[in-house]
């Protein structure tokens, strides 16, 4: 006698039975990739960036905070100190940087450069406000160098190395309190001793005496024919004029001083 297979054998349905739950299906299905977001995108392409894309603001934030200017090289170094050795970085690298960051600036109109000063890198204001800063500046006269001071020292920029009697001999007077200041401030050093008779000491000046006029190089001095330009221009003048003026309420005030002290 044939049973009936309908009543033994379940019913073949399209929906999984009691038993086939949600956890074991997920036990069995392998794990799909988890997929990247933009932002995951993005961060990727930042760390596999090469160093001239990725660390423009890296450099701009060195050269921002330093007190002095910071030479290629020691911005490599700085870099590398947090980075790593092997990160590929050269200082001819940081030149191509500084200079894309210089035509960001020109292309949003800021008042500043980075300029390359004494071999190093720094912010600078544009030529064109240097008026403005140099009124700003003459309040402060006091920390300035004496013109006598400053003759030596522009004797001893184009002449250099030079001798003391040199530039005696230039000035026609005689400049050993002036040298020993130029000396103590740093703008000047010995550079050792000259061939002729009595073998006086030869100098020359120095780092700073680039930070302190903002060059480059001994090299990007004036030229004779462009101090005649400056010595004519009527800014000159009269900025001149005005550190005369303060020099002289500077020296009244001083002797006034003496006086009250001699009273005393």
């Amino acid at each position: 006698m044939k049973t009936n297979d309908a009543t033994e054998d379940p019913l073949e349905s399209d929906e999984p039975t009691s038993d086939d739950s949600d956890e074991d299906v997920k036990d069995e299905a392998p794990m799909e990739p988890q997929r990247r977001t933009e932002f995951d995108e993005e961060f990727i392409a930042d760390l596999d960036a090469p160093p001239i894309e990725a660390y423009p603001p890296v450099v701009e934030a060195l050269v921002f905070a330093s007190d002095d200017p910071l030479k290629p090289k020691e911005i490599v170094k700085a870099i590398k100190g947090i980075d790593g050795d092997d990160t590929e970085l050269k200082p001819e690298e940081i030149d191509t940087m500084i200079d894309r960051l210089n035509e960001r600036y020109g292309e949003t109109g800021v008042a500043f450069r980075i300029r390359k000063i004494a071999g190093g890198y720094t912010y600078g204001t544009r030529p064109e406000y240097a008026k403005y800063l140099g009124y700003l500046a003459s309040e402060k006269t006091r920390k300035r160098l004496s013109p006598a001071a400053l003759e030596t020292l522009a004797i001893v920029a184009y002449k250099q190395p030079i001798t003391k009697p040199e530039i005696e001999a230039i000035r026609g007077v005689n400049i050993d309190y002036i040298i020993g200041t130029l000396l103590e401030k740093g703008l000047v050093s010995i550079a050792g001793r000259s061939e002729s008779v009595g073998r006086p000491l030869l100098y020359e000046t120095t780092e700073e005496f680039l930070k302190f006029f903002g060059l480059g190089d001994v090299a990007d001095l004036p030229k004779p024919r462009e101090i005649d330009e400056i010595m004519n221009d009527e800014d000159f003048v009269e900025q001149k004029r005005k550190l005369m003026m303060s020099q002289i309420e500077e020296t009244i005030e001083k002797e006034l001083a003496d006086a009250e002290d001699d009273e005393d």
